[in-house]
This record gives C-alpha cells, structure tokens and sequence, in this order.
C-alpha cells in the first residue's frame, strides 16, 4: 500500500512539473516569426539557474557559458534567476546594449537586490534622473580637486594602517584594502572623518552589504533572505546622511559654497528631481564600491604580482625611481605623478581583465530589438557576460595568463575591454579607482620588500561567486625597508 502512495505522489509530482513547464514555455515564447538565439530555457520555474551558480562557485565560472557557446555561439538563449535571458559573449553585441538608452534596455537585477537598494537606487534609476545623478557624480570625480583630495586622504590613511604592519605575522591585504578604500570614499561622499560616526557607519554597511552581496535568490533560511531584515541596517544609515544633509541646509548661502564632497554638489543642485530622500538613500549606495571593487582590484594586483616576479620586480623598479626623483627635488607625490607610471597602469589594467571584479551586466528590453540578427524579446533580460570576453583566446593571447606588458601595444578602449561597464551607465569612479590602486601598490612596494628576497604570499585562491574575493584575505608576509626615505634595496629574483 505505502508503494502504491509513492508510485501515486510521483506521479502527480511529474505531472505538475509538465504542466508547469508547458505553461512557462507558453507564457515566454515569442511570436513565430522573431528569430530568437539558439538555447534552452531548462527547467520549469528555476531555468537553468543552479547549473550557472554551480558553475559559477568553480575554478572556472565561465565554463557555463563555454559550453553553450559550443552549441549556439556567442549569443544564447537562457533561463536565469527567474527570468528568461539573452546571454552575451559577443563582445559588439554586449556594447550596443551597454550604449543603449533607457528607450531600449533599462537594469535588471534579480528581485531580491531590488528590494535591498530601493527603486530610487543610482543602479536602478532612468531617464532624465539618472542622467542627471550620474553626470554630477562624474564630473565631480574627474575634477582635479577631487583627484587631489583623493591622493591626499589615500596617503594619509595608507600611512595609518601600514604603520601598523609587522614582519613576524600576515599581513591580510585584502582587509587592509577594505579598511583603507571606504574610510577614502566616505570622506570623498560625505566628509566623515574616523570617529564613533564612522565606526558606526561601518558596523551598519557591513551588515546591509553583507545581504546585498549573497546569492540572489530569495530561499528562507538563506542569508537573503535574512538580509531583508537588515534593510533596517541601511535605514540606520541614511539617517544619519540626513542629519549631516539637515545641518548643510541650514548653512546659507549654501549654493555658493565650492562642493567639497559629492554630497555638495547634489545638494547644490537646483533640480526638483533631486530630493533629499533620494539624495541620502544614494549615499548609501554610493559607498559599495569601498567595500566591495575597489579594494578587491587592489589584493588582487597584490595576488597577481606575488605570482608573477618579473612584473613585481619591473613595478618596484618603476615606482621606486619615480619616489627617489621626487625625494631629491623635495616634492610629494601628486595625483598626476601616481597615474604617469606606466608600467604600474597595465598591471591595474590587467588586473582588470584577469581578475574580472565586474563579471557582468544585465538590462530588461523595453521594446522588441534587434541585434546582429538576434532577437531580443520585450520583457527578457540580457546578461552581458564581461568575464568570457576578457578570456576569449582570440581576442588575447594566452587570456589565463598574467602578462601586463601585453598592454604597452593594446588599445584599451576596445569594445572587448569593459571592466567598468559602458555606455551612459559607465562607473563614475572608474579614474578614481585606478588611482586609488596606484597609490596603494606605489607605499606598498616602497615602503615593503619581501622577506629572503621572494615575494611571501600564502596561498590562497579567489572566489569568483557572488562577488569577486579572496578566500583567505590574501595574507602576505612582509618585511619593512629600512628607510624608504632613501632608494630601497630593489627585490632580487
């Protein structure tokens, strides 16, 4: 009897997923005659999903698209967190939808960070609001003020914490790194010096980003799911932004006061769009990038050199030079000085490439779009994959290899070169964040060597998924120069 039940239950079981799948199929399927990129959409409901997060969390995350590229090409049809999706490899496909306008393709995260930024988000915005956001935001950032204020308040907390360092333990650079990018940004956002508003700042980011960076799939029981809770984290946040916004406010006359953070130069704007609220939610935002990209891309320039003895060697040799000239002309490192290294710029841009700290970008097509014969439905997604093209073997030679110097001769404003996104939407800080990592990697190697004249790295590994990391903080076994004021004994190989 209890068998029959199960053959009975199974039964049933089997049934649902059919006709569940047969109405999923129904609901998302274009007209006959759209000419759709070859794919599958998998399984009823979940897609193909767990498959890509499998692949995903693996030493490879791109064999889920190497796979369908074999059988489809670089352009394929998917089913992913919940959506039905466009996925792109095509290097000329994914810049036309990343140049494309709001009439087109707008952003499209998966419901569950939706619901942890907010709908008035920077990252969510259209039109004439988002426009309007990001072309103050980046222009500010371009200003050679801002630059300036950058390297100064870089140095200063580089200073702090590297004074700290030992030689008979680890360093964990990528904690450092955190530690040191979002104190900066925060400063370059809000001017909010170290003290108990910052530490509580701190305390209160790392909560909400802790959800904002999980995987995004809303389960019960996750930390998801659990981070809907912590929205009150963000909510302790952005009220502390209006209370530094209130106290602007009642400073007159305000708008004729030289912005000193991004938080003047939206207040100083006279739109009616923007509103305090949204003003104050972006803050919040807006400081992602010190938690999460910007001090990755720095531990891994620092993983990848520590693999690479040629290239650390050459960077040291560089940066060194650069720090004797200017020692004995008594002149401090300027912004402009940081960003004329060279050789130290194609290690970031490297690093950019390799180490693909933005695996991707996904839009949702507001209308029917055609693109290089392919078919994008109303209402679908597109997923454009970053990372596969910066390892396409024919687009780079040797693309797993670590190799810098391949950018003295390569044009980096290649359609296949998009580490900060492109088009109206690409990321504001991106100058800011190479020179954030050139001062970094500049102290480190000028003020550090390694120990038994060999770079001492742990090994450690990167986790591709959710986000871009070490999986052990990268710790790294340093050993003081002993005076970096002067020309350092140069690391031997």
């Amino acid at each position: 009897m209890d068998n029959l039940w199960i053959v009975l239950w199974t039964a049933i079981l089997l049934s649902t997923i059919v006709l569940l799948y047969r109405i999923n199929r129904s609901r998302i399927r274009p007209s006959p005659s759209s000419s759709l990129p070859l794919g599958t959409l998998g399984w009823p409901l979940i897609g193909e999903t767990l498959e890509f997060i499998s692949c995903a969390y693996s030493d490879r995350p791109e064999s889920f698209m190497e796979r369908r590229c074999r059988m489809y090409g670089k352009v394929f049809k998917s089913h992913i967190f919940g959506s039905p999706t466009i996925v792109s490899i095509d290097a000329e496909v994914s810049k036309f939808v990343l140049q494309s306008d709001s009439k087109a393709f707008v952003p499209s995260y998966p419901k569950s960070l939706t619901e942890l930024m907010g709908k008035s988000s920077i990252l969510l915005i259209n039109g004439s609001l988002q426009r309007r956001v990001h072309g103050l935001i980046g222009a500010f950032f371009k200003s050679p003020l801002m630059k300036d204020q950058i390297a100064r308040e870089m140095e200063n907390y580089i200073h702090i914490s590297m004074a700290s360092w030992r030689d008979d333990r680890p360093i964990f650079i990528q904690d450092e790194a955190k530690n040191i990018a979002f104190q900066v940004l925060v400063k370059a956002l809000i001017s909010l010096n170290p003290g108990e508003e910052m530490e509580f700042l701190r305390k209160q980011f790392q909560e909400f980003i802790s959800g904002l960076m999980s995987l995004p799939v809303n389960i019960p029981g996750t930390r998801l799911h659990k981070s809907l809770q912590w929205l009150q984290a963000k909510k302790k946040m952005v009220k502390l932004v209006e209370k530094i916004i209130k106290e602007r406010r009642n400073i007159k006359p305000f708008s004729s006061k030289v912005p000193g953070d991004v938080l003047d130069v939206l207040l100083n704007d006279t739109s009616e769009l923007l509103t305090d609220a949204l003003i104050s939610d972006n803050m919040i935002d807006l400081m992602i990038p010190g938690e999460d990209s910007v001090p990755v891309l720095m531990t891994l320039a620092v993983k990848y050199l520590s693999d690479c003895p040629a290239a650390l060697l050459q960077l040291t040799e560089e940066n060194i030079k650069l720090k004797s000239l200017k020692d004995q002309r008594g002149e401090t490192m300027s912004w402009s000085d940081y960003l004329s290294l060279s050789f130290t710029q194609t290690v970031i841009t490297e690093t950019l490439r390799l180490g693909n700290v933005i695996i991707g970008v996904m839009r949702k097509a507001m209308k029917d779009v055609e693109i290089k014969g392919h078919r994008i439905p109303k209402g679908w997604c597109v997923f454009a994959y970053f990372r596969s093209v910066h390892l396409d073997e024919t687009q780079y030679d040797w693309p797993y290899q670590f190799n810098p110097w391949r950018w003295q001769d390569k044009d980096i404003s290649s359609c296949s070169f998009t580490p900060f996104g492109g088009g109206q939407r690409l990321c504001p800080g991106l100058d800011l964040a190479r020179l954030e990592t050139s001062i970094f990697l500049h102290h480190f190697v000028t003020q550090f060597r390694p120990l038994n004249n060999e770079w001492m790295a742990e090994d450690d590994s990167i986790v591709n998924f959710p986000t871009v990391r070490m999986k052990r903080r990268m710790p790294v076994w340093v050993k003081r120069r002993r005076d970096h004021s002067r020309r350092p004994e140069l690391p031997l190989f």
